[in-house]
Parts: C-alpha cells; structure tokens; sequence
C-alpha cells in the first residue's frame, strides 16, 4: 500500500508538471511586454465561430479543406476551413481526455473515463473502453484507429466497427508523462513515442520495425528523469523532426531510423519544421530555429519571453504562434524578425496553430475560432 501511494503521489506531480504547459507557474517572472511591430504582411480574420471551453491539450484535425474540432464536454464540429461553414456536429456524451484524429471520414476521440469513440460524418460508429488513460489524440488512418496510452500501450482497432486488432507495450519506466505524446503516420508505418524513444511500427499487426532514442534520462529521482517524446512531430520528407520533454529536439530519418542529429533544449511545446528550419521554444520561450541539415542554430530571439507560447507552425516563409493573451505572432522564418501580430478573444491558445491552404485555425481556452489568413 506505501509503494502504491507513493506511485499515486508521483504520478499526480507528473500531472501538474504536464499541466504547467497550459497554465505555467513562472515563479513569479512578469511576461515581456510585447512590442508595437510595423506589419510587413498583412493579414485579417477571414471568419469565426465557437465551441464550449476547451480544458484539455487539444489536437485539432486537419483533412483538405476540413477543420474538426472537440471541446471539453465532448462536443466535436467539422468546418469549411474557407468560409467557416459547420459541416457537420456531434457528441462523445462524455468529458474529453484527448483531442480529435481524423483522416477526413471517420473521427476518433477519448473520454475522460476511457472510452474511445469513433464517429462517420457526425454519426456514432462504435465506442470501446480503453485499457490505459489516454492523452495522445488517436491517428486515424488506413481504416484503423492508433491509440497510444499513458502506459505507453498502442493498441490499433477496425475503424469500421471497433474490433480490436492488434496492441503492444513496452514494459519499463514506473512513470510516464501526462502530456500528449505522438502518433502519426509515415508512408506505410505507424511511429508513435514510447518513453525518450521514437518506435517505428508495422500497422498491420503492430510489430517493431526500428526505433531510436531521442534523449538520455537524467535526474536525482524518476520525475526529473522523465524526458518521454511529446507532441506534435513534424515531419518533412523523409525526416521527422521531435522534442523530448525538458531535454532536447532532435530529428530522425524515418525510412531507416537513423537519428540526424539531436540538441540539448528545455521546454515542453512542440516543434515545427520546414525544409530549411526546425523551430521550438524552450521553457523561458526563447525562440530558437536550427538548420535542418545539421542542427546548427541558425537564429534565436528573446522578444516573447514568458509569453507561454504555444507549438509554432510554419506556414511557407513565415513561422506562426500563439500567446497567453491569445495573441498571434508572424516571424520571418529566415530571420526571426516579427511581421505581424494579430489579436483574437485575449483567452490562451487551447491548441497549436493548424493550416488549411493558407487560411490558419486558432482555438481559444473560451471556445473561440478564428480563422486568419496571411495575405
């Protein structure tokens, strides 16, 4: 029973250290202020709308010219990305514990108590009880549905009518980060994080193709020790681009599993990644991009310190993202040099920055949609 307690009292610190991405405790720090920038792009809101409250890491699903998004209270809505038109609405019936995958047809997402429930155009398919609790949006793909649980299990299910086909796990480490993870697709593999490591899987029944270990653990106990792969991955071309929480980025060739290369950063956020750059900020929101070839840093700003930036994106020449006053923030993606800032409700990003063509979603802890478009 002391052991069992002792596993609940880490477990729940893992919780709120995860937590802290979404409301950071700064010790205290005051946010930069930000700077009147001189727009060099123009840019305006093109359309908006709203959903209930988003409490949870949301992931939002991005299919052609399709947003889809769920909410707290198991609310999920597919929209137009060019005019904001609801496509479609639906209901999980249940708190959400982790975001929307989609491939464009079928919708998956998890509840709070467990259940996995897939939808086909706003219809319920099937629902089925997980056997871990999960973070990590599904992927959707293939007619199948990934998912990849705290325990780091990943279990694959018929997206059709909820059979189970297939589940791994990776016995290890007593404790595992409550942040969302990643699962995503390669070609014709499934790579999902397991731990520090990156793990190439067969999708048709699960088996080991490769993997790769992005970051050492270290620490005086196991919670500082934790430096499990967060979400988002980013891949271009064959590369897939990666954090490793509070350790390091680093990226991957994927059709072999060579790790590229890999350097030391902080932080809890995701990346982004284009040809040129890997882009991430670290826990004091630095801003750093890296030279994709070799991991050299190409330039760093500190204009957004403390601002509890959200995962960038990179949208063509220019690198996107979000602040806790829901500001959103355009850099020069060669140099850094702020282009444009645009306002939305003033509430935190629930989620990174999406894109659909050029017309780029925002989500709001309050329920807000915005959708803005660069010109």
């Amino acid at each position: 029973m002391r052991r069992a307690a002792v596993g609940v009292v880490a477990s729940l610190s893992v919780l709120l250290s995860s937590c802290a991405l979404f409301f950071p405790d700064k010790n205290g720090i005051e946010p930069k202020a930000l700077v009147a920038v001189k727009p060099t792009i123009a840019g305006r809101v093109v359309w908006s709308s709203s959903t209930s409250d988003v409490e949870f890491p949301l992931s939002v699903a991005v299919n052609g010219t399709t947003f889809t998004v769920g909410a707290s209270d198991g609310s999920l809505t597919a929209l137009d990305a060019a005019k904001g038109r609801v496509l479609w609405q639906a209901s999980a019936k249940a708190a959400l514990s982790a975001g929307v995958g989609s491939d464009g047809k079928f919708a998956a997402v998890v509840t709070r108590d467990g259940e996995i429930v897939v939808f086909d155009g706003g219809r319920e398919l099937w629902r089925q009880q997980s056997t871990a609790r999960v973070i990590t949006a599904p992927l959707v793909a293939g007619e199948r549905v990934f998912v990849v649980g705290l325990d780091r299990s990943v279990t694959a299910f018929d997206a059709l009518n909820g059979a189970r086909l297939w589940a791994v796990q990776r016995p290890g480490d007593p404790l595992s980060l409550a942040q969302a993870g990643v699962a995503m697709a390669f070609k014709n593999t499934l790579l999902v994080s397991q731990g520090p490591r990156l793990v190439a899987l067969d999708p048709a029944n699960g088996s080991t193709r490769w993997e790769v270990v992005l970051a050492t653990p270290r620490g005086s106990n196991e919670i500082e020790r934790l430096s499990d792969l967060v979400g988002p991955a980013v891949r271009v071309g064959d590369v897939v681009c990666i954090r490793a929480y509070q350790a390091s980025v680093g990226c991957v060739n994927a059709e072999t599993g060579q790790l590229l290369w890999s350097k030391p950063l902080g932080g809890r956020g995701g990346l982004a990644a284009d040809e040129q750059h890997v882009y991430a900020a670290d826990a004091a929101d630095h801003v750093t991009a890296w030279k994709a070839d070799t991991g050299e840093v190409a330039w760093t700003t500190e204009a957004y310190l403390y601002r509890q930036l959200t995962t960038p994106f990179s949208l063509g020449s220019v690198l996107v993202f979000g602040d806790f006053e829901g500001q959103l923030h355009f850099l020069s993606a060669d140099r850094g040099v702020a282009q444009l800032s645009l306002p939305t409700d003033g509430a935190p990003m629930a989620a990174a920055p999406v894109v659909s063509g050029t017309t780029v979603l925002i989500v709001t802890r309050e329920g807000g949609l915005f959708a803005l478009r660069p010109e």
